[in-house]
């Protein structure tokens, strides 16, 4: 299969007093640089940093594992940007924010300025995913497992490749979900479920009445679908708009000998019909993602989040429930009220007849040096039982 890639777009190079080009790869949507030069194991941290901050991309000719050490060291540098240096005592003091709302958005800018910097040191490859450098590791199959069949040569930055590398590791070994005692394997792109807290939610609610049908809106990796389904469901019909997390659900739901109790559709939200259960669990925070895996955690505008209320009335059998699993993250960060959330609840015709919380156990939530902590610490994800009003 051809794997389905943006329109190809081409960064150029000169090399040995020739001019080269390649295929320029970005998952995240990073447009091709216009500066490009060739580095090698010669360049130091310091020179190769001044470079990527002022934009010009860096292909690496040297060893593969020193390419790794160089990244490192210029994500060191990244993190401590003008600190403890002469010219960062005579710098001003950095901007302390004044509510949280606004450290969300500082830390996702520093976050985003860290990630385009780091994106700047490319690796190159031959047509069929071999790397052309010394000491470097077979990426084939991880390539073909994020990006289909190669078919010609580009370059990527090396930051994205050790995602990928990454998300063959979580697609090989899997997530331990206890309310299925197995795993679930994520695929690349493809949320993974480490978030244990939501998926024991749907495992501990309880069913409607009678309820032998349920729609999953957004399927993911299939981990609510197959909880749902060993909980008794007959039949559950998920969707998604994400050709890759179809793909990543069907293979889990065979996996688990469940496939002939799941109908996979690929839509915008609902399936036709109704059902006594529907259940989503859209993304928790209303900001712009700035790559294809974080759809999975930003929500522009709460889009996902309005069309799931807005349509859930007309896909309920009745007396049918919508479980709407949720953080309230945004609202510890400002960015959406509660009393936002339930206007939207009221319009759509719905009412809240419970609600069940549970607290965060992840690592995240105790880190006291992550800029975001007040928020984090404070942070309840619920399942929303909503019916028609």
């Amino acid at each position: 299969m051809t794997a389905a890639t943006p329109e190809a777009q081409t960064i150029h190079w000169t090399e040995n007093g020739e001019d080269r080009s390649a295929r320029w790869r970005s998952e995240s949507g990073m447009p091709p640089p216009k500066r490009v030069m060739l580095i090698d194991d010669t360049t130091n941290a310091d020179t190769a940093y001044r470079l990527a901050c002022e934009g010009t991309a860096l292909i690496w000719k040297g060893d593969f594992q020193n390419a790794r050490q160089l990244l490192q060291a210029l994500a060191r540098r990244a993190d401590h940007k003008g600190s403890g240096s002469a010219k960062a005592k005579k710098n001003k003091a950095p901007k302390v924010p004044a509510t949280v709302t606004e450290a969300f958005h500082l830390h996702r800018q520093a976050q985003s300025q860290r990630g385009r910097t780091l994106a700047m040191l490319l690796i190159p490859f031959e047509a069929d995913y071999t790397i052309p450098l010394r000491r470097a590791p077979d990426v084939k199959l991880a390539c073909n497992e994020a990006y289909g069949r190669g078919e010609e040569a580009f370059a990527m930055s090396l930051r994205e490749l050790l995602g990928v590398i990454g998300a063959h590791e979580w697609r090989r070994n899997g997530v331990e979900i206890p309310a299925l005692d197995d795993r679930i394997h994520p695929h690349y792109g493809v949320f993974s479920p480490v978030r244990g807290e939501y998926v024991a939610l749907v495992n501990e609610a309880p069913l409607p009445k009678n309820a032998k049908l349920a729609f999953d809106i957004g399927v993911g990796t299939g981990v609510l679908s197959a909880v749902l389904t060993r909980r008794g469901i007959a039949r559950v019909v998920a969707t998604d708009q994400d050709q890759r997390a179809l793909s990543c659900a069907r293979e889990n739901l065979v996996r688990l000998d469940l496939s002939d109790k799941v109908e996979l559709v690929k839509a915008n939200l609902f399936p036709e019909g109704r059902a006594p259960l529907v259940v989503c669990n859209p993304p928790w925070v209303p900001a712009r993602p700035s790559s294809p895996i974080e759809h999975a955690v930003y929500d522009p505008d709460s889009a996902m989040l309005r069309g799931f209320l807005g349509g859930l009335k007309d896909h309920l059998t009745p007396g049918g429930e919508g479980w709407l699993i949720l953080s309230d993250l945004a609202e510890h960060l400002g960015l959406r009220p509660r009393e936002q959330l339930m206007e939207w609840i009221a319009a759509a015709g719905l009412k809240v007849a419970d609600r069940h919380d549970v607290r965060p156990t992840h690592a995240r939530a105790a880190d006291a040096t992550d800029p975001l902590h007040a928020a984090r610490a404070a942070e309840v994800t619920s399942l929303w039982r909503l019916v028609a009003a």
